[in-house]
């Protein structure tokens, strides 16, 4: 038990580490990972939305499907796997993707952000711990999407695939893939140091199998703190970096990087994502893991991110550090309306069935 302990914070204590190590490299601040910005960013390279100052192949993420798809084939966890709901899924993952980028960061950012002093992240992760409370009161009742099935294995092939030609698209640079100039799009680390953290990242969470939301499931669930260690691995290790190393640690709300202060909007966003989060049984980074190690019903929530992202730059919904626009805070709401009709559906489904 002692030993599962530790290396719950081993692996967060070197994510946490790199996270802080990927900033100091030339990413944004705070943002050494965030999956929610970083597919914001692909989804701006490939022209899906027009956002200048967001458009960048992230190395890191090809790196987290890769080391996720290479560690499952190793260690045999690759199982080809679908059919859960895919439609609601991708649907959950737009709206996950919309409350990310109306805070300004997926789960794991918000606890980078907070080890590095931005309080506004301490609201997030009070709202984020509300819409895993409220999913887990449809969890309690018998919510389900669905017991997903075996796939054939070109199934689970294709999330990896889509992560090579990514790869191919960012070293060969072509024409029709856009990169910013200025904003946080153009501040990336080198691409080889940015893909063997990936990697490396994506071997850590497949095989710990940590999300920010199923540790806050598990701890008020069934009282584990198993994938918690993982968490606080990742803050105490990227608190430890940013007071030494790292330089940029700054305790307050006002002039954080990358972020507003918008407290309702702040607490709301996340509070979307971690209900989505519940309803989809992880966090945007679980998601990325268990789509490289051959779930397609991740897979189809990483598209709906994709595409949730393009929406929120296409039709003004994703904040700035100036706050939370008009349409991004109505879109809030009503993905948390959504998120709790689909909650109250597939509950009542299975006490009919």
């Amino acid at each position: 038990m002692k030993n599962e302990k530790l290396k719950m914070l081993l692996g967060g204590g070197i994510i946490g580490l790199l996270a802080v190590f990927l900033v100091k490299q030339g990413n944004p601040g705070n943002m050494g990972i965030c999956v929610a910005c970083f597919w914001r960013d692909i989804a701006g390279a490939l022209g899906l939305h027009r956002a200048a100052a967001v458009q960048y192949i992230r190395p890191e993420i090809i790196g987290f499907v890769f080391g996720a798809f290479a560690s499952s084939m190793f260690s045999k966890d690759f199982k080809a796997r679908g059919g859960s709901s895919p439609l609601i899924r991708f649907l959950l993952g737009v709206f996950m993707a919309i409350g990310a980028l109306v805070f300004l960061g997926c789960p794991l950012r918000m606890i980078l952000r907070l080890a590095n002093g931005d309080l506004n992240a301490l609201i997030g992760t009070l709202g984020f711990v509300v819409g895993i409370m409220v999913g887990l009161y449809f969890l309690k009742n018998g919510y389900t999407l669905g017991r997903n099935k075996k796939e054939l294995q070109i199934v689970g092939y294709i999330m990896p695939l889509f992560a090579v030609m990514l790869l191919v698209f960012l070293v060969l640079k072509l024409e029709f893939i856009l990169f910013s100039e200025e904003g946080p799009g153009s501040m990336h680390a080198p691409i080889l140091i940015s893909l063997v953290a990936g990697i490396i990242t994506g071997i850590l969470l497949q095989r710990t199998r940590v999300c920010s939301a199923g540790a806050f499931r598990d701890l008020f669930l069934i009282k584990d703190m198993h994938f918690m260690y993982g968490i606080i691995g990742i803050f105490i290790a990227a608190l430890i970096g940013n007071l030494t190393f790292g330089g940029s640690f700054k305790l307050g709300f006002e002039g954080q990087p990358v972020a507003h202060s918008e407290h309702i909007w702040n607490f709301l966003g996340m509070t979307l994502v971690g209900f989505a989060g519940i309803l989809l049984g992880g966090c945007p980074i679980r998601q990325t893991i268990l789509a490289g190690d051959g779930d397609a019903d991740a897979g189809i929530t990483i598209f709906g991110l994709l595409i949730g992202a393009a929406i929120a730059h296409n039709f003004g919904l994703a904040a700035s550090p100036k706050g939370a626009p008009l349409n991004g805070r109505i879109a809030v709401i009503i993905g948390l309306i959504l998120c709790t009709i689909i909650a109250y559906i597939y509950t009542n489904k299975r006490a009919e069935g």
